[in-house]
């Protein structure tokens, strides 16, 4: 994936927050462990001196709560390292707000031509590119070379009348000897305005509203002017 290097630092303050947590859990640890020694304590001295509790059986209690202990305290710690990870994924693509990237989003339309990206399928003898408007409304259908370069598309309907400024997408549909063999998303560059962490993985928030894995974005570059 090609990314512009102009870039600045992103604000990494949210990666601090996991030493309070670690505190906060030795703290836990160190409250349920004095209560363990108190309660220990009062077992030993309210034993029936008669039919004292084996030393062994104090052992096997002490053994058990080290391993609650120490898998408490593995837990905590395979949480604070998730959550650095998720952030420092986040902060790889901060930079990316407010600039271009190319990937199968609606792209803006106020009267300069956009250019689109097909891929086509191998195989393909026959390509059609469909408009759609942002309520999802077919307006253009229009037979478009079987190519991987790029397509300035200029906002026309079926008709050939201009549409009006909004937001599109684009499909393809790919045939072979008059089959269908996919209707596939059309990449275009759009602007970034939110990078977002959802169930821990980075997602961009494109101007038009609509959220994508940061994994299909294909490229990045200064805004277009």
């Amino acid at each position: 994936m090609d990314v512009n290097p102009t870039t600045t630092q992103p604000n990494q303050s949210p990666a601090l927050a996991a030493p309070e947590t670690e505190t906060e859990g030795a703290a836990a640890l160190s409250s349920d462990f004095e209560t363990f020694l108190k309660m220990l304590t009062v077992q030993m001295q309210n034993q029936d001196p008669l039919n004292p509790i084996e030393s062994a059986d104090f052992a096997v209690q002490l053994a058990t709560f080290s391993g609650v202990e120490q898998q408490v305290r593995t837990n905590d710690l395979l949480e604070s390292m998730t959550g650095q990870q998720s952030f420092s994924g986040l902060s790889q693509v901060a930079d990316w707000v407010g600039m271009e990237a190319r990937a199968p989003v609606s792209a803006r339309w106020d009267g300069t031509p956009v250019a689109l990206y097909p891929d086509m399928p191998s195989g393909t003898d026959q390509a059609t590119l469909i408009t759609r408007n942002d309520a999802g409304e077919e307006v253009a259908r229009t037979a478009i070379p079987v190519s991987s370069e790029p397509i300035q598309w200029v906002g026309s309907d079926a008709g050939g009348a201009n549409l009006p400024p909004g937001y599109y997408s684009f499909e393809i549909e790919a045939r072979q000897d008059g089959d269908l063999i996919s209707t596939d998303p059309v990449n275009t560059y759009a602007r970034i305005t939110e990078a977002r962490l959802v169930d821990g993985a980075p997602v961009m928030v494109f101007a038009s509203g609509e959220t994508l894995a940061a994994d299909d974005v294909t490229a990045v570059r200064l805004p277009q002017i």
